[in-house]
């Protein structure tokens, strides 16, 4: 039986047209023929530029803007979506998100760090979003993965220079080799053996480009991971069962009727419905 993935970016998808295509076309050479993904985005106009980064930056921001993905994955079991990808690396509210529904929920963040494991025994993390560095070591200790993280680093580019080569071929090359001279370095200097590239966009592009190593550092493809990952735990929970823990605090179930009249006393009860399929 065929998977439909509800896939969750933290851009509005609509303003970034190239990087959508492309997407669209990586994760159609990633999931089984059988798999359909439908892309989904934040609502036209949640930020000020087609960057969500002015926002993310602030902890206030970022959680409020994440009130979007707990109204996306009620939204995605309610068209009977298999699972659902938050293609973002810190993946906002995914730990709440879980206590909601009962399809799997994949976080890119998540799955890379935890699959970094398999792959070599220390890793390290590139980013443009340099304005949230303080926030990677909590996330990680929460992740459970920060006893074998090295460090992160400022991946030498911009969110801009990412988008104009993932729409522009010919400004690919400079733009990857800035990419992979930073990751050489922490594998050097860190001594990451494995690296993340931060972002989505900026993974999607080394993705593109075949970039499979920095400095003899396996990078991990989050696309790639993200996807197969949700394929994956649909079978398990389709062969044995397996979901969530619904034991303790963090992964408690409320009651459904009380989280609709909560939303409703918040004027949040039609959220959902403003996500459009891109």
């Amino acid at each position: 039986m065929g998977l439909k993935i509800w896939h969750q970016s933290f851009t509005v998808l609509q303003d970034l047209p190239a990087y959508l295509e492309s997407l669209k076309r990586r994760i159609a050479m990633v999931v089984r023929p059988d798999t359909q993904v439908i892309m989904h985005g934040q609502i036209e106009g949640t930020y000020p530029s087609e960057y969500p980064g002015t926002d993310i930056k602030y902890d206030f921001l970022y959680s409020l803007h994440g009130l979007q993905w707990i109204a996306a994955a009620r939204e995605a079991e309610k068209q009977g979506f298999d699972a659902m990808v938050l293609a973002s690396i810190p993946s906002p509210m995914i730990r709440q998100i879980r206590t909601l529904v009962n399809i799997p929920v994949i976080g890119y963040g998540e799955t890379a760090f935890h699959l970094s494991g398999l792959y070599g025994r220390k890793v390290g993390m590139l980013f443009f979003n340099t304005e949230r560095k303080d926030f990677w070591a909590e996330q990680l200790r929460q992740w459970g993965v920060s006893e074998r993280f090295v460090g992160i680093a400022p991946a030498g580019v911009t969110f801009h220079e990412v988008a104009a080569a993932l729409q522009d071929p010919s400004k690919r090359d400079d733009v990857v080799k800035k990419i992979v001279a930073t990751g050489e370095r922490v594998a050097e200097e860190l001594g990451a053996d494995v690296i993340v590239p931060g972002e989505m966009p900026m993974n999607l592009l080394l993705a593109n480009a075949g970039v499979n190593y920095m400095g003899g550092a396996t990078v991990i493809d989050g696309i790639a991971t993200c996807f197969k990952m949700a394929e994956t735990m649909v079978d398990l929970q389709r062969i044995s069962g397996m979901q969530p823990s619904k034991r303790g605090y963090f992964h408690d179930r409320p009651d459904p009727n009380r989280v609709d009249q909560v939303l409703k006393f918040y004027g949040l009860e039609n959220l959902g419905s403003r996500i459009r399929e891109d």
